[in-house]
Parts: C-alpha cells; structure tokens; sequence
C-alpha cells in the first residue's frame, strides 16, 4: 500500500502514526510517551504528563480523544477502560 506521507516528518499536529493498548498501572510508565489518548470506556482516567504533573480527569466520555503527553496512566483513581495510547 502506497503512503503519500511517508517522507514528512511527524509533528504534535500531525496524525497518529502507531498505537498500543494501555493497562493502568501505578509502578509502570508507558512503553512511550503518547501524543494522544483514546478512551474507550468513560470514566475517571488519572495521568502523568511527560512535565510530570499527576492530573485526574473526571467522567471522561467514552470515545474521547485526549491530546495529552502522558508518561503514566495510573491504576489508582482511574475508572475508565480500554485506553488505547497513540504516538
């Protein structure tokens, strides 16, 4: 399959390139730092950004896109589900 924008380079504006599944968990952070979070199942869903800012956002619908930097999704105080990561 062709990809016309294989040869620009990726910015904070620019679409996801890559995903993976978020498991929260308070002693782990992120296989990356994500550019963005998709919440699957609404809910509390408790962050650490990549400036290191813990940070609760409450009764995030399901379907929302965050565009957050985030080193951490924490187990404690989230509520939400299937978190999908995006860089």
């Amino acid at each position: 399959m062709s990809d016309r924008f294989a040869n620009h380079a990726s910015s904070l504006d620019s679409p996801a390139h890559n995903g993976f599944a978020i498991t929260p968990d308070d002693g782990a952070s992120l296989p990356e730092t994500t550019r963005a979070l998709y919440v699957g199942t609404g809910g509390d869903i408790v962050v650490v950004l990549a400036g290191g800012a813990e940070i609760t956002f409450a009764n995030v619908a399901a379907g929302t896109l965050l565009p957050l930097r985030a080193s951490m999704v924490l187990a404690t105080g989230t509520t939400a589900a299937a978190i999908v990561g995006l860089i």
